[in-house]
């Protein structure tokens, strides 16, 4: 019932940790989602009760709506409901890229399957066997239910210093050290460290010092004299 990560691999080679949601979040984002779509529910009913038979007809498409509609949509199109955005889970493929439509689709209809012989038993005891607690829609589908990154801190303050490049640099890898000092402040600094160690030959340092001084040559290289 622990959450866990599954490692994939992108075509460039470029490893990915996902990390994939337990039972435990997976059930409460869906009971928040079934008092969202209970509350709509109850909003409209009045109002379509004042309607008669014509009422009677909308209110069971609404139920429509609200019990199949809604939850495919909403992944579909933002990869989460409600209720996962509140508790900060989201479908994604096996492969980490976005939800498509028809993913979507199959691991809903699926959830008939899952919730036999009650109580999303099923389900239950899928997602208990499977490593990344996945349950029989997500398996068929081909989904995964992760937990979303926290936002990234507030971007630190570009540095004012200027280094001249130690080494002639090519036009690419000019492009290179520039990007790098244009894309790292949204970085966490562990992987700052870790992109800034490659290009240390340049830097002459490693940790914290040479991102200090890939960030100050950049700046040479802009005119930031």
């Amino acid at each position: 019932m622990l959450d866990t990560f599954r490692e994939v691999v992108t075509p460039e080679g470029v490893p990915l940790q996902l990390p994939a949601a337990g039972p435990v979040p997976r059930a409460l984002a869906w009971l928040l989602d079934l008092v969202v779509r209970f509350g709509v529910l109850a909003l409209m009913s009045p109002l379509l009760a004042a309607l008669g038979g014509l009422g009677r007809g909308l209110y069971l498409g609404l139920m429509f709506l609200m019990f199949w509609a809604y939850p495919i949509v909403l992944e579909a199109w933002h990869g989460r409901t409600l209720g996962k955005r509140a508790l900060g889970l989201r479908v994604v493929a096996r492969d980490g890229a976005p939800l498509g439509w028809m993913p979507a689709i199959v691991r809903n209809l699926l959830r008939t399957v899952d919730m036999l012989p009650f109580g999303y038993a099923l389900g239950l005891v899928a997602c208990l066997c499977d490593r990344h607690g996945r349950r029989l829609g997500d398996l068929v589908a081909g989904t995964l239910v992760v937990h979303t990154p926290a936002p990234p801190a507030t971007p630190p303050a570009r540095i004012d210093t200027v280094l001249a490049p130690p080494l002639p640099l090519q036009p690419a890898e000019q492009m290179a050290v520039i990007a790098f000092a244009d894309r790292a402040p949204a970085l966490a600094g562990p992987r700052q460290c870790e992109l800034a160690d490659i290009a240390s030959p340049l830097s002459q340092a490693q940790g914290n010092i040479g991102v200090l001084r890939l960030y100050a040559i950049a700046n040479w290289l802009l005119g930031r004299r």
